[in-house]
């Protein structure tokens, strides 16, 4: 298992047994007995164990009748939960424009455009679990306008779309264009320039749609080829 050895052990496994699932390396139909991923991964079955609750709560593996298995992308749902994402982060802009007498709260959007600029100049690795700091930024700038049970909508949507949009940030183009992106939504939306923040957003999220479903089905398809040529 090549990770880092500084870090916990199950930790190790966690990000091994992500990567696998992701790639496809672990065929979809294969059952994710603890026994015999400590074999794979040549370690005890307590850090599979804790390795599996994390990648359940990510909900990239999911429970069956019979134990656990890797979760697989149903692609005719996408569609669906990505118009509802769209509807509820561009309302939070719209409520904004088309009211006066409202405006984002700077104290809550200002921190968080703070902390992408500190990532632009980090320039993180490509990392699936990017995925959180995305939804979080997201999350916020619908907070930041007020309402907050179209933020806790985005929450449950988010979670449902989560273990797809894990394929958005496994290239360096696409880390860095969403951290771009992010800046310049929370800037023109700071800025009060609302027409603007608002198709940047929509492009921004129309964009990663496009991206996550292609990726999604090219995950799918390695997945079945692996896994034919094993039988």
């Amino acid at each position: 298992m090549a990770r880092q050895n500084a870090a916990p052990l199950g930790e190790q496994v966690y990000l091994s047994l992500r990567d696998d699932l992701m790639t496809g390396r672990i065929s979809p139909s294969q059952r994710l007995g603890e026994e015999k991923l400590a074999e794979i991964y040549n370690v005890s079955r307590t850090p599979v164990r804790e390795a599996l609750a994390r990648l359940l709560a990510d909900g990239l593996v999911q429970r069956d009748t019979d134990g656990l298995y890797p979760y697989r992308p149903r692609l005719e749902e996408l569609a669906g939960l990505y118009e509802l994402r769209i509807t509820l982060e561009l309302r939070g802009i719209e409520r904004i424009r088309d009211d006066a007498r409202l405006s984002h709260d700077p104290d809550v959007l200002g921190p968080e455009l703070d902390h992408w600029y500190t990532l632009r100049k980090e320039s993180p690795a490509p990392d699936a679990g990017f995925v959180v700091l995305d939804e979080r930024f997201h999350t916020v700038l619908l907070a930041s306008s007020g309402n907050k049970a179209l933020s806790d909508a985005l929450v449950n949507v988010n979670a449902r779309v989560r273990p797809v949009r894990m394929f958005d940030y496994l290239t360096p183009d696409r880390m860095g264009a969403t951290i771009d992106e992010h800046i310049q939504v929370a800037e023109l939306v700071l800025d009060g320039d609302l027409d603007a923040a608002h198709a940047t957003l929509l492009s921004h999220i129309s964009e990663s749609r496009e991206v996550v479903i292609d990726r999604a089905e090219q995950a799918l398809s390695f997945a079945k080829m692996a896994w034919a040529v094993r039988d």
